[in-house]
């Protein structure tokens, strides 16, 4: 490898890039369009600029503002920017939005992030449980950087601790600090932990608390997803 295919690299896996979209779909979609949707959406994880990439049905939303009553989710990642800008606006991209989304979703969300020491080689295995969680701050702190600096921290320890072995149900975990906010309704920091399953994540509920906890003085609202990867022959 030559030093500057290393730099690349190096570059690469320091600008992954976490990319989520929340749906709510309608409550008469028809069970086969729905299917049809995510069906073209999961086809685009074969795009070159995708490096992984789930849409799937929501088991779980929590969260205090009832209008934000998530249905599904996709969930995609990137080695760069760029590589995120050209899926948007990808044909196959635009088509599944307009010839399948469009005709039965009634509200989105979407919100990126670049993460740290993702390594994208690694993908979770179906059947994995995902938690996603995005903190809204209050508006007194909005724009405070020390702010956002302290729950980004605060999720570094978590990070940090999952790395030493203290958290073992979690495989895996990424956050960072949204930076396309036109549609992530004012919703800053997320973070996304990868389960082995369903089981673990919900024994995780106490040791996700504690981390609400630390931040709750910063955070006006929270919205909180979980789902499934799920297997090919179920998408």
């Amino acid at each position: 490898m030559t030093s500057s295919q290393s730099q690349s690299q190096s570059q690469s896996q320091s600008q992954s890039i976490e990319h989520i979209v929340l749906f709510k779909v309608k409550d008469e979609a028809e069970p086969s369009k729905v299917k049809a949707w995510l069906d073209a959406l999961n086809g685009l994880s074969s795009l070159d600029q995708v490096a992984q990439l789930t849409a799937a049905p929501l088991i779980q939303t929590t969260t205090t503002v009832t209008s934000l009553n998530f249905t599904h989710i996709l969930h995609s990642r990137y080695n760069s920017k760029q590589d995120l800008k050209a899926y948007t606006i990808h044909p196959r991209h635009d088509s599944a939005v307009k010839d399948h989304g469009l005709l039965i979703v009634e509200d989105v969300m979407a919100f990126d992030w670049v993460a740290p020491d993702l390594h994208l080689e690694v993908t979770p295995k179906p059947g994995s449980a995902i938690r996603v969680s995005f903190f809204k701050l209050k508006e007194e702190e909005e724009g405070k950087d020390v702010k956002k600096s302290d729950i980004l921290g605060v999720l570094k320890e978590m990070k940090d601790g999952l790395l030493s072995g203290q958290q073992k149900q979690i495989s895996e975990l990424s956050y960072g600090e949204n930076f396309s906010p036109e549609r992530s309704r004012g919703y800053s920091i997320a973070y996304l932990a990868v389960f082995p399953g369903q089981r673990e994540l919900e024994d995780s509920n106490e040791e996700l608390g504690k981390l609400k906890h630390k931040v709750k003085d910063f955070v006006e609202s929270e919205v909180v997803v979980d789902f499934l990867i799920p297997s090919s022959s179920s998408v």
